[in-house]
């Protein structure tokens, strides 16, 4: 991978992050898992992990992603969703592609604590007051995965 500065690194990495959430909240079905969350709030928070993941500044202050999403039911056809529209957000800002690369292998490396293999009653709340977020893909979306596939 190219050597980038901290700037840099910061700069590519927000504008993506930027442009996945603005995709995500736009989205009819998928800003559903973002309900609780403001959009700021959670663009900063990806920014400063991925940063942090990618050896710039330690500035991520939050959950690690087993500790941050018990309460959201994600399948194999969700995360394929978030990756879809994750590429498509690098895209739009031009992301080096080394960058999307090493952004792509952080993100499988905390797949198997994100995914859930069975039902809701595998999400727990991370507090007394969080709702479990189950939001079973619809069929039209799992028949576009599949012809994207």
């Amino acid at each position: 991978m190219k050597k980038y500065t901290d700037e840099e690194l910061y700069k590519y990495i927000f504008e993506a992050s930027e442009e996945f959430y603005e995709l995500a909240y736009k989205d009819e079905y998928f800003k559903k898992f973002f309900r609780n969350i403001e959009q700021d709030i959670i663009t900063t928070q990806q920014t400063d992990f991925m940063v942090q993941n990618f050896g710039g500044p330690k500035m991520y202050c939050g959950r690690m992603p087993k500790d941050a999403h018990p309460q959201v039911w994600v399948d194999e056809n969700i995360w394929q969703y978030r990756e879809d529209l994750l590429k498509i957000a690098f895209e739009n800002v031009n992301t080096p592609e080394d960058i999307q690369e090493k952004w792509l292998k952080i993100d499988a490396a905390f797949k198997h604590v994100i995914i859930n293999h069975g039902g809701p009653s595998e999400c727990t709340p991370r507090d007394k007051i969080d709702e479990i977020i189950y939001e079973p893909m619809p069929e039209y979306l799992k028949a576009k995965l599949k012809k994207a596939a």
